[in-house]
């Protein structure tokens, strides 16, 4: 462990204590007429030989995979979370206040609980905790502490109790060559527990995974004001054959942000994110000199921006463990979203919140841990940012029932959700890989109707020709070259970026993949690489994601809400990051980091969103907003028309990202128009079966090469997953804002000057 993460360590307390975050409610506004008092629902005696099974408690990938041996029954199984669900009277409570927190016509509209009101009002009767607790003990668990919410028990003991507790067996199996650990069936538990028990959300080792592209390294040249890639010198496979640019790459840096989503002039009015505390939370820690070498390296040192590390624990009871003991302290996840969330809001207090998620510490996962710990303690953040995601696919019912749970406890108290979308097309768990058997899917971290997910984009300029309009030839002072807003597609690696098959003079997608496959027989070009969007399986479509033109004709949570920059069609445009092994230095004389992906794009929008707070809060308005989304929505609805028009109206048009500058400028969004997420899939007959794949040609190892669709026998507008479209789109959501016009749109939202 690093010195000055010890130095982080000792002084916690005192750093947290001077950090501005959710205030505790002065008053039970909130509750005031609420009155969900219930009689205990475990009534009959607990009796392990009546039990009932919980469905869908054990992941459905296990059913197609072979165990390669059992776990050993002396195995630890540490920290997992009894999942509890409260009553439908509950439920539907806590529903109810959450959309009058949201409603400025209502007396509750931002009267926001604490974790303790919370659990007392909507978590589950002490009783029926106590009756579960008890029981869990009997099995030989140790519980170590029930959390404020009254929705989760941390219980900790070993792969045999789990066995025998839970009528289940534990195996390794190997899913997507790496080695799990994960129960083989469904589990039960005692009848009459069944009531208010969801399952065990830590019963797998499957966790979040971040949503990052691999780093490059680079080398700047001060002639061509470009990087050179190390990876495309020393690469054996060569240059991709599809490829639109000549050699050397573009480092955005936080002045070409600013430039481009209009943060800039927020800075120049003084609001930067002062008074506001962004949490980031992590499984693995960074370098604090990573930080400070960014801000220093960029000139955002006069903003009085703070960065602190540290681990949240539970109250009363230790289950977050500090990464930098198992894992290099200098993790990409990490600095990516500290530095780039204080390149949006560089006044703003970051807090980078990490759990280790090794299996000998925490087996749910650090990031849930980080989140859930941060949600119920005594100092919250107002902001939250979640870098992190894999498909509903890969999420059991337990461990998605604890997601949502959470989101909504947040969104309740008044903390912002932003959660990256995925950087895999429209199945966000493979992270640019082409899997065979993937279907479409979405962000199991991200689907919950209490938070905003953040989709990823790509400047157009480069395919569209128009790089002069949009950047100077050479950078200023502090490397930005960015001269406006640059108009944007959604981000697509792969051949089914539309934008870039046009650019290329091809009628389609299809003709580009196929010319593509004939240059690269082997598939080594084969990428999933792109922002993703698609519908929940799990999650209802929310009442305000109904609001808005096109919205989706489903009745699914569909992502992504907004996006901002992610990456680029065939790695042209990156983001620079500062890292301990790559320090940027003056003039860029040293090798440089770059990075990109929908991890990128989320903790940028929650600095929006910190400027967004720290200005209606400048006008005597709650700093905290809870989830963003429902007045994103109402502000979009406003702008490009509501979901009853039959066709878009005049302003989408004028709002749209490729609009005329002088136009759009009043515009808030910049909706996205043009290209699509579908991305490259692949089949190995009669191996796997793979679904939501159009089909167009093989390769020489006799692989067949498709492209995301909703329709195995037809490829078009309607089918391909998916495409940009005015209004919303699964593609990019709303699409990006102008942080300005955000701003004011909102204060007038809520009737302020």
């Amino acid at each position: 462990m690093k010195s000055e993460h010890l130095y982080l360590s000792v002084a916690i307390s005192l750093a947290l204590a001077g950090l501005p975050a959710v205030a505790a409610a002065q008053n039970n506004v909130a509750l005031a007429d609420l009155n969900t008092a219930e009689a205990p629902r475990v009534t009959q005696t607990v009796d392990n030989h009546a039990v009932s099974t919980l469905q869908r408690t054990h992941l459905a990938i296990v059913e197609r995979s072979t165990p390669t041996q059992s776990v050993d029954d002396a195995t630890p199984m540490n920290h997992m979370h009894l999942i509890l669900q409260p009553s439908a009277q509950r439920k539907a409570a806590l529903n109810a206040l959450i959309a009058a927190q949201h409603d400025p016509k209502s007396a509750k509209f931002h009267q926001w609980v604490t974790p303790d009101q919370f659990g007392q009002t909507f978590g589950v009767a002490d009783a029926d905790i106590a009756a579960t607790k008890a029981w869990l003990a009997s099995q030989g668990f140790t519980v170590n502490g029930v959390y404020p919410n009254k929705l989760q028990i941390d219980f900790s003991g070993n792969a045999g109790q789990v066995k025998r507790a839970f009528h289940t067996s534990m195996n390794r199996y190997t899913i997507n060559k790496t080695t799990h650990i994960a129960n083989a069936t469904d589990i039960s538990v005692p009848s009459a527990l069944q009531s208010v028990v969801v399952g065990v959300a830590g019963l797998n080792d499957i966790h979040p995974q971040p949503q990052h592209q691999a780093k490059k390294i680079g080398q700047f040249s001060a002639a061509t004001q470009k990087f050179k890639l190390k990876e495309d010198a020393n690469s054996s496979a060569g240059a991709n054959p599809m490829a639109v640019y000549a050699s050397g790459s573009r480092g955005l840096v936080p002045y070409d942000m600013s430039k481009m989503y209009g943060t800039d002039q927020l800075y120049a009015a003084g609001i930067t994110g002062s008074g506001i505390t962004i949490a980031l939370v992590e499984d693995n820690s960074m370098q604090p000199s990573d930080w400070s070498n960014f801000v220093s390296q960029f000139g955002l040192g006069g903003y009085g921006g703070t960065f602190t590390q540290f681990q949240p624990q539970a109250t009363g009871f230790t289950n977050c463990m500090d990464p930098a003991a198992n894992y290099p302290e200098d993790d990409v996840e990490a600095l990516l979203d500290a530095e780039w969330s204080t390149a949006m809001a560089p006044g703003a207090n970051v807090w980078l919140a990490s759990c280790d998620d090794s299996n000998s510490n925490n087996f749910f996962g650090g990031v849930f841990t980080a989140a859930t710990n941060l949600i119920n303690g005594a100092s919250r953040p107002n902001i939250i940012s979640a870098s992190y995601g894999f498909g509903e696919g890969f999420t059991d019912a337990a461990s998605k029932t604890a997601i949502d749970a959470m989101w909504a406890q947040a969104d309740a108290e008044g903390i912002s959700v932003f959660v990256s979308s995925g950087d895999s097309g429209s199945n966000p768990s493979f992270n640019g890989y082409v899997i065979y058997g993937s279907g479409v899917d979405a962000n199991s971290l991200g689907t919950s109707p209490n938070d905003t997910v953040v989709g990823g984009t790509d400047t157009a300029d480069i395919l569209d020709g128009t790089t002069s309009s949009y950047f100077s030839p050479t950078i200023n002072s502090v490397y930005g070259s960015a001269l406006s807003y640059v108009p944007e597609i959604p981000w697509n690696m792969s051949c089914g970026n539309e934008v870039a098959a046009k650019s290329l003079g091809f009628a389609n997608t299809i003709a580009f993949c196929q010319l593509s496959m004939k240059l690269d027989p082997y598939g080594i070009y084969l990428t999933s690489e792109a922002g993703s969007g698609g519908p929940s399986s799990v999650d209802a479509k929310p009442a305000w994601q109904k609001l808005v033109y096109n919205a989706a004709n489903d009745q699914s949570r569909d992502v992504p809400d907004v996006a901002l920059f992610g990456g680029s069609y065939g790695g042209y445009t990156w983001a620079v990051i500062c890292t301990y092994y790559e320090p940027c230095t003056p003039n860029f004389t040293g090798n440089t980091a770059l990075e990109g992906g929908t991890s990128l794009s989320a903790p940028m929008f929650a600095g929006i969103q910190a400027l967004i707070d720290q200005g209606l809060a400048a006008k005597g308005l709650p700093a905290n907003q809870g989830n963003a989304a429902p007045a994103l929505y109402a502000l979009a609805a406003q702008e490009f028309g509501n979901a009853q028009q039959k066709k878009a109206p005049e302003s989408l048009d004028v709002c749209s990202a490729d609009s005329d500058k002088k136009k759009s400028a009043a515009c808030v969004f910049h909706n996205i128009t043009r290209g699509s997420i579908s991305t490259q899939c692949v089949q190995q007959m009669p191996y796997v079966a793979t679904p939501d794949c159009f089909f167009y040609g093989q390769l020489a190892d006799g692989v067949t090469e498709g492209l995301t669709s909703t329709s195995l026998s037809t490829y078009d507008a309607t089918t391909e997953a998916y495409v940009a479209r005015p209004g919303w789109s699964f593609a990019a959501g709303l699409g990006s804002v102008n942080a300005v016009n955000l701003l004011g749109a909102w204060k007038a939202y809520l009737n302020v000057q």
